[in-house]
């Protein structure tokens, strides 16, 4: 009898653990970017905990691997980064989380995969990834009155595609009036957004790439005259997991990465922007740094398709609310050095205007160029009068909460792009197909 007491004893002391271990966690674990043989990923805990990530390849005996052990800090939201580094190219892993010292078991599955060294060896790779802009998530005691988000289960939907990776491309949290001018208020908002249960099977096995735009920047609309710019830049790299932050030894969210033959260049339009009513400088967006790294960035890639991201529509020739246009002479800046340095294969991946369109520019004597505005996730979606923009491809606008799910697929030199809009629930809304041949 008095063995079995201890052994009761002592399994409700071990589950007891085990709870407490649980109740730490506060949000993730996360899949960051991914290599060929390093990938990031990202917890969060609710007070100080010692954290690691165990890793093996998928369905295999193998021994496992594991991460450096980091202590999670109130000074950092306890937030922590954890490199797997002992890995291959080209294969899936399973993982789990443990915190001090016991394993935090998920009712997901909990996977991430290296990019395949395809080079010099095979076709490029197929691969699928997501894209859209505009995740609003109701707090009512610092919301507007009338409530703003909704139609959360589109993450869940967007977890059912299983795209190999998603690209967040802005407003992904949408700072409020409490929240802006304090490192309390800006640490709760991204705490808030990123521990919702909606979010936490697409964290664990797809792999985030995120930039930023106003509302995770500071106040609606802001520029870089916003004081707290620095505070809001490093809560940035504590709750994303990208490959590198800023260019040239220069501040932001700025970064680059390929998946297979693809790049991506990954754009900071907030950091360096100018006021929009100010009148007695030169107005940009990016800035002339920025502007160069991308030119140089785009001469030197031979993808197929080269992605430019950021927050706000490119190519519409419509003024309304906040797009390049509205900067010109940095946009024409930028399409005529495209043009003059004969870059190939420019597309732009841009949100924030709470409705998706496709904008096509067709440009004498060489290919057009495309911009997939997509817009929003959860926010509210734009209920005006549809703008003008005569770039816009018939039959593209979307004025719903919806995503993106991107194809790529077909032999070397001859790739194929498929974009397709889905709403909250998975329906396809539309689809629109582009070969490389296209755009050269």
């Amino acid at each position: 009898m008095k063995k079995f007491v201890l052994a009761l004893t002592m399994f409700q002391l071990f589950s007891s653990i085990l709870v407490a271990q649980a109740d730490l966690l506060r949000s993730g674990p996360m899949v960051g970017y991914s290599e060929m043989r390093e990938v990031m990923l990202w917890v969060q805990t609710n007070d100080e905990a010692d954290v690691k990530i165990a890793y093996w390849i998928k369905d295999s005996t193998t021994t496992k691997e594991y991460t450096d052990e980091v202590t999670t800090e109130k000074k950092s939201a306890f937030t922590a980064h954890l490199i797997a580094d002992v890995l291959e190219p080209g294969l899936t892993y399973e993982y789990e989380l443990i915190i001090n010292g016991n394993v935090v078991e998920r009712p997901y599955p909990l996977e991430f995969q290296t990019q395949v060294l395809w080079q010099w060896r095979t076709d490029p790779p197929n691969f699928s990834f997501a894209f859209g802009s505009g995740s609003f998530i109701n707090e009512e005691k610092y919301d507007r009155p009338k409530p703003y988000g909704g139609d959360y289960e589109i993450y869940e939907t967007i977890f059912n595609v299983h795209p190999d990776f998603m690209v967040w491309g802005g407003d992904n949290i949408y700072l409020r009036e409490a929240d802006f001018y304090s490192w309390t208020g800006i640490m709760h908002r991204n705490s808030f957004h990123r521990e919702q249960k909606y979010l936490q099977a697409l964290l664990g096995s797809i792999h985030h790439y995120a930039i930023w735009d106003d509302h995770d920047f500071g106040p609606d609309n802001s520029n870089r005259s916003f004081v707290h710019k620095e505070k809001t830049l490093e809560a940035f790299k504590l709750f994303w997991a990208n490959p590198t932050y800023g260019v040239n030894g220069n501040p932001g969210t700025t970064t680059y990465f390929e998946w297979g033959d693809v790049a991506f260049f990954m754009m900071d339009d907030r950091y360096y922007r100018t006021p929009n009513r100010r009148k007695t400088v030169d107005r940009e967006i990016f800035g002339e740094e920025q502007v160069e790294w991308l030119i140089d960035a785009l001469v030197k890639s031979k993808a197929p398709f080269k992605f430019i991201v950021t927050g706000n529509e490119f190519l519409t020739d419509n003024g309304y609310e906040e797009n390049h246009s509205n900067f010109s002479e940095e946009k024409e800046k930028v399409l005529a050095l495209i043009k003059e340095e004969g870059i190939k294969g420019v597309i732009f991946l841009t949100g924030d205007r709470h409705f998706s369109e496709l904008s096509k520019m067709e440009r004498e004597g060489t290919y057009p160029i495309y911009d997939f505005t997509v817009s929003p996730f959860t926010s509210g979606a734009n209920r005006r009068k549809i703008e003008n923009n005569s770039f816009r491809v018939e039959g593209s606008y979307i004025a719903k909460r919806n995503f993106a799910i991107f194809e790529l697929a077909g032999e070397r030199e001859n790739r194929q792009l498929q974009c397709t809009i889905y709403d909250k629930d998975g329906k396809k809304l539309w689809d629109y197909k582009i070969n490389e041949n296209e755009l050269k």
